[in-house]
């Protein structure tokens, strides 16, 4: 029986969202809602780790949404032990794209809305291909070195110099 809860102490231990009983659902989050199939919307993968589906005001041809299944906050509220989960939601929007016949990575965007920036506070990556074909506004929406939006690549590096608290 001790070798039970030990290991389950260690799974939440180990989890990448808040390990609070009953943590990993917001019903005011429309993304929680999404994932957990409680909105028509129509999810491209899910799976225990992370769910994509597409966005609803597309900034490019291909515009989808990389989110955790569990809730997260946003990326203010992340850690270093959060690269891990990002850099999942980054292989699950290439898997996404190359599905949809985009094999140009270096013709796509992938970035996170940096808070207060964001409409949504659940964890969401922006996949944009080709970024080439995006109109004025999202050029400015999903602007690079802007004090709004984040690249992957720039948060897994923020993170990883972060340490291990916020």
């Amino acid at each position: 029986m001790a070798e039970v809860e030990a290991t389950q102490a260690a799974q939440v231990d180990v989890s990448k969202t808040n390990s609070v009983p009953g943590e990993g659902y917001d019903k005011k989050c429309i993304f929680c809602k999404i994932v957990n199939n409680e909105m028509s919307t129509e999810l491209l993968h899910s799976d225990d780790e992370v769910s994509c589906f597409r966005d609803i005001k597309p900034g490019a041809p291909h515009h989808y949404l990389v989110v955790p299944t569990k809730h997260v906050g946003n990326c203010k509220s992340l850690t270093k032990e959060h690269v891990p989960l990002v850099k999942q939601l980054v292989e699950t929007g290439k898997e996404i794209l190359q599905k949809n016949n985009i094999t140009d990575l270096t013709d796509v965007r992938f970035g996170f809305h940096w808070p207060p920036f964001c409409s949504v506070t659940h964890l969401h990556l922006h996949v944009l291909a080709p970024a080439s074909q995006m109109g004025f506004t999202s050029r400015l929406f999903y602007r690079l070195n802007s004090y709004w939006f984040i690249t992957a690549d720039q948060l897994i590096e923020l993170l990883s110099t972060k340490g291990e608290t916020n």
